[in-house]
């Protein structure tokens, strides 16, 4: 089976899921005969109340059910914005998602608003992560170097 047909399997699987989920069949909880645990389709819930103790004055509390709330509602729209970017790498025949697609993605959907400032943010951060590497480069290079006139025992 072809990569694109493996995504576009993972994904009819994930919709059937949401559809099972929706229609409150809690008979096939499983994922491909696996069962899926609670831990396993949310996000850590310490660092969703590391995230919500920001704003939180020091004295102030987070309830428990809120908590989990805000847990479900975050790891649902990742799950949303995931499937969506899926779909589009799936399309271009890629293997790969990329922060291309991830940005295609929210603007798809209607999350115009963080477009701008996420591809501000992409940009940003491959020019560091270029500069990083050349860096690393300009680093062995010189090491490569040094390491050349040292072993030759000083011999023109």
């Amino acid at each position: 089976m072809s990569n694109s047909e493996d995504s576009q399997q993972y994904i009819t699987d994930m919709m059937v899921k949401e559809e099972d989920e929706a229609s409150g069949d809690e008979s096939d909880k499983q994922d491909n005969g696996i069962m899926l645990r609670e831990q396993d389709r949310f996000l850590p819930i310490c660092n969703i109340i590391k995230i919500m103790k920001v704003p939180v004055p020091q004295n102030g509390k987070i309830a428990k059910d809120a908590r989990e709330c805000i847990q479900e509602c975050v790891s649902e729209f990742i799950s949303f914005i995931s499937s969506e970017a899926i779909e589009r790498s799936v399309a271009e025949n890629r293997k790969t998602v990329n922060g291309d697609d991830l940005i295609a993605a929210f603007d798809s959907l209607g999350f115009d608003n963080y477009v701008e400032p996420l591809q501000i943010y992409l940009n940003k951060y491959r020019e560091s992560n270029k500069a990083d590497r050349n860096l690393y480069m300009d680093t062995n290079f010189a090491q490569i170097e040094d390491g050349a006139t040292t072993n030759d025992g000083g011999k023109p």
